[in-house]
């Protein structure tokens, strides 16, 4: 249980974190702390809709492209590459489980790999806040959701740190 300004406490959301990307370096902790800093956030980040009105669990899962695309093409009908995938959970047992391309924000985040890799984790935390973007209007309200959520976590000293590890190199082998 975790103090409120106002003196009483309030549980602490579990979040199970794991990576299933051979190259990418980071601390669940920080994950886990930079999803506790949105709910905290949440009554003025949420949209009605929101699975997060209780403490039960999110799960995050870091996936390379092929993995995030199978499970694109099993639960949605569209086998193509994606940046995020969020499956509300069965209440009350799970909030839902965020999971996160890591070769989409690689190819995506110019010069900050970390900042993108956070901006999926804050889109599919809103997801399951509530927030659709499926429609012109409702994508707009979600990328005003976004840069408050960012905010929020810059403002916490919450944003995780991402890197990836040196792959094998590449080399052609010669003929013959």
């Amino acid at each position: 249980m975790r103090p409120r300004n106002n003196g009483r406490s309030e549980p602490v959301r579990p979040v199970a974190v794991q990576s299933r990307h051979p190259r990418l370096r980071f601390r669940p902790a920080a994950v886990a702390r930079a999803l506790r800093v949105l709910d905290r956030h949440r009554p003025q980040l949420a949209a009605p809709g929101s699975v997060l009105e209780n403490a039960a669990e999110i799960s995050v899962v870091f996936l390379t492209d092929p993995e995030l695309a199978r499970l694109h093409g099993e639960f949605l009908a569209d086998p193509s590459p994606t940046d995020v995938i969020t499956f509300p959970g069965p209440a009350p047992f799970a909030a839902g489980e965020i999971c996160v391309s890591v070769d989409a924000a690689r190819r995506r985040a110019g010069r900050d790999f970390a900042a993108e890799l956070t901006l999926y984790l804050a889109h599919g935390w809103l997801h399951l806040a509530g927030h659709d973007d499926r429609r012109p209007d409702r994508k707009r309200r979600m990328r005003r959701a976004e840069a408050r959520a960012l905010r929020a976590l810059r403002a916490a000293g919450a944003m995780p740190s991402f890197s990836l590890a040196s792959g094998p190199a590449k080399t052609k082998r010669p003929k013959g």
